[in-house]
């Protein structure tokens, strides 16, 4: 049962907000943090139905904001991949402890970074990875399985496309691209499972105007901070989300 009361709503509102300003402006590095926000007062999987059609919505709204600017080679073989990668998530959701996943992911976010640091300061070959079908196909099976078990399938999309060395723009539009289909796929296996009820429509439905708020003010300060800024705030917001996820998965 959710109890609609002011503990919800003071831990609901700013954890929609924050997800939606994230997922609509700076990629969706650190959009899974809402669910684990939530989940300080909800059941984890109650959490999860709340927040997918509320990821969903910021997805739509924020689509045409960045229409046609995204990588749509990267965005089309991630999602290819992540197809198998949510039928896994699926088959094992009640079965696996997905602490195991967080930690990995983690440390790769903190690794990632320090690589990229490591390459500003001179003390590695400066350069960008170059497109691998391959590799964006693992990183959305990736994507695809950790979104499913805790939305939390932005970091290793950021650590790919920011590897390559994309313009702000374009990650951003291909981050929106590439979720919105996960999402809507992942939908489907959720309501097999039984994750969305009468009471997380409700949830859904009181807090539908501020992911939309959040979506819009996450889109003007996309074009409000300058490119170097821009990174500098995603690689924090990396390092947040994976020290999140150690935190999450070692404790």
């Amino acid at each position: 049962m959710i109890a609609f009361d002011f503990t919800f709503f003071a831990v609901a509102i700013p954890a929609v907000l924050f997800a939606s300003i994230s997922k609509a402006g700076f990629g969706s590095g650190a959009a899974f943090a809402s669910s684990a926000i939530l989940a300080l007062v909800l059941p984890p999987g109650v959490a999860l139905g709340v927040m997918l059609p509320l990821l969903m919505l910021v997805d739509v709204a924020a689509l045409r904001p960045y229409w046609g600017k995204w990588d749509a080679r990267s965005a089309w073989w991630m999602i290819a991949g992540a197809v198998p990668g949510i039928a896994v998530g699926a088959a094992i959701y009640a079965a696996v402890p997905a602490d195991a996943f967080r930690v990995l992911i983690g440390a790769i976010c903190l690794a990632f970074v320090g690589y990229q640091m490591a390459k500003a300061r001179g003390w590695l070959p400066n350069g960008n990875w170059p497109f691998s079908r391959f590799w964006a196909s693992v990183t959305g099976t990736f994507a695809g399985f950790t979104s499913f078990v805790s939305h939390a399938g932005g970091p290793p999309v950021a650590v790919f496309l920011l590897g390559q060395g994309i313009g702000k723009t374009t990650y951003q539009a291909t981050t929106i691209l590439t979720f919105w289909a996960i999402n809507s796929i992942k939908f489907v296996p959720y309501a097999f499972l039984g994750i969305f009820s009468a009471q997380t429509w409700l949830a859904d439905l009181y807090l539908a105007p501020f992911a939309l708020i959040g979506t819009w003010i996450g889109v003007r300060a996309h074009h409000w901070v300058s490119e170097r800024f821009f990174f500098a705030l995603t690689y924090t917001l990396l390092v947040v989300t994976g020290l999140r996820l150690l935190w999450i998965g070692l404790g």
